[in-house]
């Protein structure tokens, strides 16, 4: 893979990985382009390895951006083994709640491994669809719940909601934003869960993809590598950044519309209408 190349899939799934846009649907777009068929994007292990890396270097820019978030939970954590219960202790045990879900469909798909997963077509209306979604979640649902108010069922419903994500353009943070919007919690706050959930999602298709690599006898660190995790860890905490400082005054219309305007778009060449 070239270089240039290399450095697009790290800004994408940078960029994206954070926003309610879908990572895994452009990276899905951004294979296929580099390919030269945008019906069906095609990974060799090359391929697979600069996506853990720029998987790995998203993982470092969000637990950097949430880093109290993530030490107050550890201490909760650890305050649970002493029989004290705190809001740090309920987030951590929230976040591990909602992530089960995600962690049963991720692995009962990666088994599987669908061909639909790598369709441009399917990523074009889940594009779509759940941007619709989400701009009604945002439209139409009362806020004012911070995480201080999460319950076990509120935990459950963000967390079957995430396993949507598996479908390519859905959107994982996009359909867990959706459904912290649709159970009450402000724009903030809703952003806030759903990139603390991304530690554990990350990790998780990280995981499952580095042990990909291994069966497949081609884990060599290269240059490319390194550069790509460096790229996507940038790209990642900048992208957190300025959707938390919009979402602080703004809503979620702007990438509900960029969403239909992409999914129509890619329908549209798909079925040679443009």
């Amino acid at each position: 893979m070239l270089l240039h190349h290399i450095i697009i899939l790290a800004l994408v799934q940078g960029i994206t990985e954070f926003l309610p846009i879908s990572s895994s649907g452009h990276l899905v777009l951004g294979h296929a382009i580099i390919d030269g068929n945008i019906g069906e994007a095609n990974w060799d292990n090359q391929d697979l390895l600069i996506d853990v890396a720029v998987h790995l270097g998203t993982l470092l820019s969000v637990c950097l951006y949430f880093y109290k978030d993530i030490f107050g939970m550890v201490l909760g954590g650890c305050s649970l083994l002493t029989g004290k219960v705190t809001h740090n202790t309920k987030l951590a045990l929230y976040v591990v709640l909602s992530s089960i879900p995600v962690i049963i469909a991720g692995l009962a798909i990666h088994a599987i491994k669908p061909d639909f997963l790598r369709s441009v077509e399917v990523m074009a209306w889940a594009t779509i669809v759940f941007g619709v979604v989400l701009w009604a979640a945002d439209r139409f649902f009362k806020d004012g719940k911070t995480l201080a108010d999460m319950s076990w069922k509120g935990a459950i419903i963000i967390g079957l909601a995430q396993t949507l994500a598996l479908i390519p353009g859905t959107s994982r943070s996009g359909i867990t934003m959706t459904a912290a919007r649709m159970t009450g919690y402000s724009r903030t706050e809703a952003a806030r869960y759903s990139l603390l959930l991304a530690i554990v999602a990350i990790l998780g298709a990280g995981t499952l993809a580095t042990k990909d690599l291994i069966e497949a006898g081609d884990v060599t660190l290269t240059i490319n590598a390194l550069i790509a995790a460096g790229v996507s860890f940038i790209a990642g905490w900048i992208s957190i950044a300025l959707m938390m400082r919009w979402l602080a005054k703004s809503t979620f219309t702007p990438f509900a519309i960029y969403r239909v305007i992409l999914g129509g778009a890619l329908l549209a060449y798909l079925y040679g209408v443009a």
